[in-house]
């Protein structure tokens, strides 16, 4: 298999296990990967290109160290893909969460947010939101919701750069 920019990490680490230490790593946030659960369900969202952003790499020295340590070429620079953050806040974050979830507690008990953020989702009313908070920026969940036509904000804390707030609107 060759290692690419959109790479699946299921998909890199069921060809390359030895990269499983490697990635954890140069991406901390993706330190809970020993876990099943986390590494399937993440796994199967994240790319290589997502990896690198979690973790504030450049997608193509990521890509390169990945590749060299499996005896592939390395390939040149390549285009980040663009974030779709909204720069300023919008005014429906401002209102009081349904629920918040502490994304960084349900990981560190191997169980990824994703399906009960899902089933919460289709319970609440159109307008109300929720909060996940994490220990690090969830791009991969971010992108599913944002699939699904829901309103994402996402933002760190002023005071807690590793303390990252995920807005989720109906």
């Amino acid at each position: 298999m060759e290692i690419k920019a959109n790479s699946k990490l299921f998909d890199v680490l069921k060809a390359y296990p030895e990269l499983e230490e490697k990635i954890m790593k140069l991406a901390p946030p993706f330190k809970n990967l020993k876990n099943p659960v986390l590494r399937k369900t993440v796994g199967k969202l994240a790319t290589i290109d997502r990896i690198a952003r979690i973790g504030n790499l450049e997608v193509t020295d990521l890509l390169n160290t990945l590749r060299k340590e499996v005896g592939q070429e390395e390939i040149g620079s390549t285009t980040p893909a663009q974030v779709s953050w909204q720069e300023g806040e919008p005014d429906w974050i401002k209102a009081k969460p349904i629920e918040q979830i502490d994304g960084t507690e349900m990981l560190s008990r191997g169980v990824h947010p994703l399906q009960m953020i899902n089933k919460r989702m289709r319970e609440i009313k159109t307008g109300e939101m929720l909060l996940l908070t994490t220990n690090f920026k969830p791009i991969p969940l971010i992108d599913e919701m944002q699939k699904q036509n829901y309103q994402v904000f996402s933002r760190t804390a002023p005071d807690h750069p590793d303390q990252h707030f995920t807005f989720i609107r109906k």
